[in-house]
């Protein structure tokens, strides 16, 4: 009975299917409850040809955040630093688009905990693999994988990771998140900026020596280029890369190294045409400056990082023109090109990578993934490879266990055509900003997306803050992202119908702003 509902969930779940109940193994056991439904969003669908989704509608119980997560949060202040949990989770009683907090608030989750969870909660896919023999014996023994793999390591890389490979990159390395992917790219970067300049030579006893000072020539006077609004993540190298707000660097030493502006583009898209390519050259001319500055001062760009859409940033966009023409800046200035896909990758931008929609001629040196892979790591061209061993190395290098479930992933995203899902989702996501902001054109504008990778911005950052609030109170958990946007990061299993329950929610929030 439990495999037969596991494999039928499968077959459904991108339609927004969940089950009542699920049983993975004998480890795991899931009750969903039928909700009792808000007031807008039963009107919403009485009045309307659309049927409520197969995983139900929200519940809302208490405030966010109710007595319960108060509580635990006080705990927890006694031994950690808690400001930035608004509610605790029950993962137990969460399913499908849903999560549910510890007061027994049920959530139309447009964040799936910060855009990583690419199949909802509980999926059965991702349940069967977690209690399967392999995924225990990897947590049981987590292996240190540049050291001793486990058997059939190979055939993991090969099978899962490679198969979504982007086109032309033929190697990858796994880290563990989406920080450490990219510090650990960073390093490439340079040690394949150093092996061009060095040739076949091998380090001299100078460079050997000085590195371990901290001092030229082995520790070389190199740079990286980043972009205003751009976010790499928070360890010590990428942080010189992070530009998105100012808490996440303040009182940090970082690197002297070149910020970009980013564009800021204009919308609607299609009447600003002019203004937007002249907003992209003038960011390029930019970039070219800054890398003939930095080459004058002896300190060369080796590496530019770029988001496709600068996502902590507050959702910026730029058009694939403006990434081809930086792609060529790259090429012709001898710098690597990277790509951080860490909060983009897997299909939401209705492209496995997002990159892809560039249509580059010759592909990144780098592309940097993590979230809803479940793994962190990169792809990199085969003329990338560390010259030596353990020079991009930490004693996991990944995770077996997690390997499991990215397996599981990959598979679902394609039997269950998700990519293609996202873009149809997305059209009703974007069509349904659109709408709120020609309705309510005081409070939002700007609305954008690629897929259901969608944002609108607010007229102020205390207009976001009550709206964030009223629909938390009308069961939709969004968040916000830069100064004055709001995000969407739903799971890839969303549908058109809870668009319309999210829509119907923001319609009577801000009825009432």
């Amino acid at each position: 009975m439990a495999h037969h509902l596991l494999g039928r969930s499968v077959r459904h779940l991108a339609r927004g299917f969940s089950p009542c109940s699920v049983a993975a193994e004998e480890h795991v056991s899931l009750r969903l409850r039928r909700p009792s439904w808000p007031v807008a969003t039963r009107r919403h669908f009485a009045t309307s040809s659309a049927s409520p989704p197969a995983d139900g509608l929200p519940k809302m119980v208490t405030d966010i955040p109710g007595p319960k997560s108060k509580e635990m949060t006080a705990k927890l202040s006694s031994v950690m630093q808690p400001s930035s949990i608004p509610f605790f989770v029950n993962f137990k009683e969460c399913s499908g688009n849903y999560v549910v907090d510890a007061d027994g608030n049920r959530l139309l989750d447009l964040f799936c905990q910060i855009a990583s969870l690419p199949l909802g909660y509980n999926h059965p896919a991702l349940l069967k693999a977690a209690s399967s023999s392999d995924a225990v014996f990897h947590l049981a023994n987590r292996a240190a994988l540049g050291k001793h793999p486990h058997l059939g390591y190979a055939e993991d890389i090969k099978d899962a990771l490679m198969k979504v490979a982007p086109k032309g990159m033929d190697e990858v390395i796994t880290m563990m998140c989406g920080s450490c992917s990219n510090e650990n790219t960073l390093k490439n970067v340079f040690m394949w900026y150093r092996a061009k300049e060095r040739g076949d030579a091998t380090f001299t006893v100078e460079e050997e020596q000085s590195c371990m000072m901290n001092k030229a020539p082995g520790s070389p006077n190199l740079s990286i280029l980043a972009f205003e609004g751009g976010f790499h993540g928070r360890t010590m190298g990428v942080l010189s890369l992070t530009c998105s707000k100012p808490i996440h660097k303040i009182d940090i030493p970082t690197f002297d190294w070149p910020i970009a502006p980013f564009p800021k583009l204009r919308y609607p898209l299609d009447k600003h045409v002019k203004e937007n390519r002249d907003e992209e050259r003038r960011c390029l001319d930019v970039v070219r400056s800054l890398i003939a500055e930095w080459r004058g001062k002896g300190n060369p760009v080796a590496g530019v990082f770029v988001e496709p859409i600068q996502s902590e940033g507050g959702d910026n966009h730029a058009s694939p023109e403006f990434f081809q023409e930086l792609r060529k800046i790259t090429r012709e200035s001898g710098a690597a090109f990277v790509v951080d896909e860490v909060q983009t990758g897997v299909a939401a931008t209705g492209h496995m990578w997002a990159f892809e929609s560039w249509n580059l001629d010759d592909p990144p040196e780098f592309v940097t993934f993590a979230k809803k892979m479940q793994i962190g790591g990169f792809f990199l061209k085969s003329e990338c490879r560390p010259n030596a061993e353990m020079r991009i190395f930490n004693t996991w290098m990944g995770d077996g266990a997690r390997m499991e479930i990215t397996k599981a992933i990959l598979n679902v995203v394609k039997e269950e055509n998700l990519i293609e899902q996202a873009v149809v989702t997305g059209k009703a996501l974007l069509t349904g900003l659109e709408k709120l902001q020609d309705t309510y054109p005081s409070l939002l504008h700007r609305a954008r997306g690629m897929g259901t990778f969608c944002a609108i911005d607010c007229a102020t950052e205390a207009v976001r803050k009550d709206l964030i609030a009223g629909l938390w109170k009308k069961g939709v958990h969004v968040q916000g992202s830069g100064d004055f946007a709001l995000r969407f990061r739903p799971a890839l299993i969303l549908t058109p119908q809870h668009v319309d329950i999210a829509m119907a929610a923001f319609n009577e929030v801000l009825a009432g702003m």
